[in-house]
């Protein structure tokens, strides 16, 4: 239903478009904002696969791939008014998630365990696969002497265990001939969670649970415990998540100026604040304090840090808690520099902090090079470092008198390299047509990426733009 509304909305606006061209055959011209409606059709392939897992407690397989095609239409009202929209499916897989639950249950029983894997094995859980859909719709205006721009927007995404809306506006001011901007935008997030967590927690806050009645639970030396032993295992804290909201406000300044006819430099700085339940509830922890359980295969215990491992889990001591409020501080800088007419260097600089204790630095830089009148080359690099957070340790290092943890290696310390290159075709007198819209560009893209702790990745991206056939646009105007 979601999607049909969505393409009525896009047809609706279309159609108003070459209404408005056909009414407005007596205005004296002026150069419009947008000429033509636009389609941009996107895609990218994203998979990773690394050994920090934090599903699965700071350990264990990170293999995941997504796919995410995406459709933006932007559609002129008029000379000065432009309503885009855009809309996305992420339909993703995700090994270390499957681990939600890891146990497999007997087809005759559904309380008796009939198999179990591993951090390093992917479950055949529900969780190892969901989609993720995003909408956004945004309309911005300019004024007449093209100095001024507003836009407002209201977004929605949701999947399996979560919901978010959101919605903001910026504005824009040009001077000085246009060589000098400010802007000013803000935005707002507010999500829901469906919470998910871990199995064992789940079923173990209830002391009369059955879940594991006709299981096994082994101590550290492999050896079967007494499950009603006042010493048994059990989760740590009884409640698991307190509440189900997390909210977002951003708020971003930006300046930019042309220094040269060959230079042009831009300057931002944002504050963002979170506030509600910032953890994850489907991420475990485990405390070098407390005894150790499993459940599997004993002769796997003294194994069970390596990949070799198949057939034993230890049960988690808690989920990750992390304070209910996070305030962020970005800092940034771009210089554009037009070395000659088939290159130019595209430099970025960032610093950011945060209250978590988390600092980072970015350099990046994009050389798009002009191997032709109608292809240009992307190749770019990008350099990322950060410091852990206050509240991170790794796997069975956290202490249960920790107020906060987390062993979530996207806050722990790590420095990252990424290189990419792409290919951009661009033709503004393509004769290429798909019904009455035209090819403007089509764009290919490849990016390794390589953490410090292991982490890898492969992205390909490719994106298309489609604009209104002007020929067709002319007709339906002296029609």
């Amino acid at each position: 239903m979601k999607k049909i509304t969505l393409i009525f909305l896009i047809f609706l606006g279309l159609n108003s478009f070459t209404q408005a061209v056909d009414q407005d055959t007596t205005k004296v011209f002026k150069k419009r904002v947008l000429e033509t409606a636009e389609v941009n059709i996107l895609s990218s392939y994203y998979s990773q696969d690394g050994n920090n897992a934090s599903v699965t407690g700071g350990i264990g397989t990170e293999k995941l791939t997504d796919n995410t095609p995406t459709i933006k239409v932007s559609i002129p009202l008029n000379d000065d008014d432009v309503l885009t929209i855009d809309a996305g499916i992420s339909a993703y897989t995700s090994a270390s998630s499957s681990n939600l639950d890891p146990f497999d249950k007997d087809e005759e029983s559904t309380s008796k365990i009939s198999s179990i894997t591993s951090p390093w094995k992917e479950s055949t859980g529900a969780s190892r696969a969901d989609t993720w859909v995003n909408a956004n719709v945004n309309y911005s205006q300019t004024s007449e002497d093209r100095n001024k721009i507003w836009s407002a927007n209201v977004n929605f995404a949701t999947e399996y265990d979560y919901s978010s809306i959101g919605f903001g506006g910026d504005y824009t001011r040009l001077y000085n001939k246009k060589n000098t901007s400010l802007g000013i935008k803000g935005s707002v997030f507010l999500d829901t969670w469906r919470p998910q967590t871990p199995i064992e927690l789940r079923e173990g806050k209830n002391s009369t649970s059955s879940y594991f009645s006709n299981t096994a639970i082994l101590n550290e030396d492999g050896i079967a415990i007494n499950k009603n032993d006042a010493n048994a295992w059990s989760p740590l804290k009884k409640e698991l998540v307190s509440s189900n909201n997390r909210n977002s406000y951003t708020v971003s300044f930006s300046f930019s100026q042309v220094l040269s006819k060959n230079a042009e430099l831009s300057l931002f700085f944002d504050l963002a604040a979170q506030q509600g339940w910032l953890s994850n509830p489907m991420q475990r922890v485990y405390f070098k304090d407390r005894p150790n359980y499993y459940i599997g295969n004993p002769a796997n215990i003294a194994n069970y840090e390596a990949a070799s491992n198949t057939d034993i889990f230890h049960l988690a001591d808690d989920i990750e808690r992390l304070p209910d409020n996070r305030l962020k501080l970005p800092i940034g800088a771009k210089l554009n520099y037009y070395i000659n007419e088939y290159v130019v260097a595209k430099t970025f600089i960032r610093y950011y902090t945060d209250n978590w204790g988390v600092t980072s630095q970015t350099a990046q830089i994009i050389l798009p090079i002009k191997v032709s009148g109608k292809f240009t080359l992307y190749p770019a690099y990008r350099f990322y470092n950060q410091t852990a957070a206050d509240y991170f340790a790794g796997y069975n290092e956290h202490s249960s008198t920790d107020t906060y943890y987390t062993s979530d290696y996207d806050l722990s310390k790590f420095n990252s390299n990424q290189y990419s290159i792409g290919i951009k075709y661009s033709d503004v007198l393509s004769d290429f047509n798909i019904w009455k819209f035209e090819l403007k560009n089509i764009q290919l893209k490849y990016s390794y990426y390589k953490r410090s702790n292991g982490l890898t990745a492969n992205m390909i991206s490719f994106s298309t733009k489609f604009a209104l056939d002007k020929i067709y646009t002319f007709k339906k105007k002296v029609k």
